[in-house]
């Protein structure tokens, strides 16, 4: 039982701990949404231009034609942890657009055995508790075309809230920037540059409840972590192109570059940055029926014999669209290859245009 106790003990202290590694703040903001997207490696940001582009880049609501909403929902690490999107948006004018959105991602009915053995050393299974740990974002968003033929701006604010169990929450804020051009040869462009002012996020700590944890693992003293962390901005630059084989079936080919201003292991990396790059297809019939693959998360890992290896993630999926419903799905793996940690991704999308 005591080992159950530090178990869940260092559970709480890491993830609070974890905070202080900057570069890696609110990374739930970077999974991703829509099924249809990650399918495509999430290498969506020159052509989104649908409801999810509250989240993709906002500059892509502008071509939207009516109101849209939209929901997905993912499990990730075995079911234990659960991740929802849901998203409206509509247009303002023919020139502008407004769409809003909320994100969770949480793990919830946590075992709380640390309290498990009372004083007197008596295993008590009344003492056990539940607690939740997630992180929610609400976003509105905002788009606009200007002048120049083709060329449409976005920008996305954001309210963070980050919860886990009694033990601490924190609020934060943050802005993102896209831009998307399509030129007279279709040629579609985009820019989203995320968290661009970087992310604020304040934690709050109950000491009391920490106080009951801290010393559960024997001979460690639990160290409070940082109250403030911030998220560094990511670049990401796509580019798409349609191409139609015959009057039925049309395919899409995109690509993106994904720059973080730290170093990782992506393929391309150094001092102070690092780039991965994501290529993707889709593939449709009479706009009806939807095949969808890419690959993306390009690193080179350390491999046990010392050399490194270029790795990357493949993803797959399907989509059908009837009477401006658009259900999709995508299998995708979030672990290494050789693990096959696929997850399932499943998002439905309505054009209200059509039920009017």
């Amino acid at each position: 039982m005591k080992k159950i106790s530090s178990i869940i003990a260092l559970f709480v202290i890491a993830q609070m701990q974890g905070q202080q590694v900057k570069s890696y703040a609110n990374e739930f903001l970077h999974i991703g949404v829509d099924a249809a997207a990650m399918s495509m490696a999430n290498s969506v940001v020159g052509h989104t231009d649908n409801v999810y582009s509250t989240y993709w880049n906002p500059a892509g609501l502008t071509q939207l034609d009516d109101k849209q909403a939209g929901l997905m929902h993912a499990s990730y690490f075995a079911n234990i942890a659960q991740y929802d999107y849901a998203t409206f948006a509509m247009p303002l004018t023919y020139k502008t657009a407004l769409g809003f959105s909320l994100m969770r991602f949480g793990v919830d009915d946590i075992l709380n055995t640390t309290q498990l053995i009372d004083q007197n050393g008596n295993v008590d299974y009344s003492r056990i508790s539940k607690f939740s740990t997630a992180d929610y974002a609400f976003t509105v968003s905002f788009a606009k075309q200007t002048q120049i033929e083709g060329l449409t701006l976005g920008g996305n604010a954001k309210i963070l809230r980050r919860i886990i169990g009694s033990f601490a929450d924190a609020w934060g804020y943050g802005l993102d920037f896209g831009v998307q051009y399509q030129s007279k040869s279709n040629w579609k462009l985009g820019a989203m540059l995320r968290d661009a002012t970087t992310t604020e996020t304040v934690w709050s700590f109950n000491q009391s409840e920490i106080d009951k944890i801290k010393d559960a693992i024997d001979g460690h003293n639990q160290t409070m972590p940082d109250k403030n962390e911030r998220s560094l901005p990511v670049l990401q630059l796509g580019a798409a192109k349609s191409f139609a084989i015959n009057n039925k079936i049309n395919v899409l080919a995109s690509g993106q570059l994904n720059t973080q201003f730290f170093q990782t292991n992506g393929i391309i990396s150094g001092k102070g940055y690092s780039i991965q790059p994501a290529v993707g297809f889709q593939a449709d019939y009479n706009d009806m029926v939807f095949l969808r693959g890419g690959l993306g998360n390009f690193q080179n890992e350390m491999q046990i014999d010392g050399k490194e290896k270029m790795t990357f993630q493949p993803n797959i999926g399907l989509g059908f669209k009837y009477k401006g419903i658009a259900v999709d799905y995508a299998l995708t793996d979030i672990g290494n290859q050789s693990a096959a940690l696929y997850s399932n991704i499943f998002s439905i999308r309505v054009d209200f245009l059509t039920f009017r």
